[in-house]
């Protein structure tokens, strides 16, 4: 699947990274790609993402590399009164393409290629610090305190997201029709949202909606549309003191047994044990 060529604000040929912290009310729904790797660690904020086909739940103290033209997203439900944080750096292939080749970088070089799959690490207090300090460093110190960072990543404990995140080139319609479908899902999750209802939003069969949604998001529809459903009850259950009934039918179950299954599924205990859990 083709997500949307982004591009990242450098001056071309002059530029090699860019760093930035950003606070917004949610993250939304982008599926795109660029041609930099993109180091990414939330702040503040829960949801899921979206890595090649690979789709995640995320929290504060996710930390993710990409590596070039890995397709990707994060997103998350608008609240009110709360806001999403995340900081963000972007650099380009050719910063280490004659690093690559001495000794001393053999185990950067490493998680950059396997950055191809996507890793996330286990973020250590340090290297989040070396993180954040990109952003105050100009120019050169700013290469310099991002090899820092590099080097902290390799100490880390990793794992790939998604051995097959490779990006495949199709039409500009495939990438424009999983961003509608998605956002729709995303905006309209609480209420009754049928398989014939968004196959046809993007003029597709369902039988072809449904082998296109399993290729472009790695799960089927329906399950799709549950984990979106379930991760929003988790958080009501934790943040509000509402019944697990009525957090059922907010969150788009049209009976309480059949929510109370899903969750089991889906998070590994019953609602009403969660909350106590947690």
């Amino acid at each position: 699947m083709r997500a949307y060529l982004e591009d990242i604000p450098l001056e071309k040929g002059r530029q090699s990274l860019y760093a930035y912290r950003f606070e917004l009310p949610f993250f939304e729904f982008k599926w795109h790609y660029h041609p930099e790797y993109e180091l990414t660690y939330i702040v503040r904020g829960s949801g899921f993402r979206l890595v090649g086909n690979k789709y995640e739940t995320f929290e504060a103290g996710d930390l993710v590399l990409l590596g070039s033209h890995v397709p990707h997203t994060w997103s998350s439900k608008e609240i009110a009164g709360e806001t999403v944080e995340a900081i963000v750096v972007q650099f380009t292939p050719a910063l280490f393409e004659s690093l690559g080749n001495l000794r001393e970088c053999a185990r950067v070089k490493l998680v950059l290629e396997n950055a191809s799959s996507g890793l996330a690490f286990q973020a250590s207090a340090e290297c989040i610090n070396d993180l954040e300090e990109v952003i105050q460093r100009k120019d050169f110190g700013k290469i310099v305190q991002l090899l820092l960072v590099l080097d902290r990543l390799t100490q880390l404990s990793s794992r790939r997201i998604a051995p097959n995140a490779a990006h495949v080139t199709v039409s500009k319609q495939h990438e424009m029709r999983i961003n509608k479908v998605c956002l729709y899902i995303q905006n309209r999750f609480a209420e009754p949202i049928t398989l014939k209802e968004v196959a046809e939003l993007i003029f597709l069969t369902e039988s072809n909606f449904c082998k296109f949604f399993k290729k472009a998001v790695g799960k089927t529809f329906s399950d799709y549309l549950n984990e979106i459903r379930i991760n929003e009850a988790a958080r009501l259950l934790l943040q509000t003191d509402q019944s697990v009934a009525q957090i059922a039918n907010d969150c788009g179950f049209e009976t309480l047994s059949y929510f109370n299954r899903v969750f089991l599924r889906k998070k590994g205990s019953a609602p009403t044990a969660y909350r106590k859990l947690h």
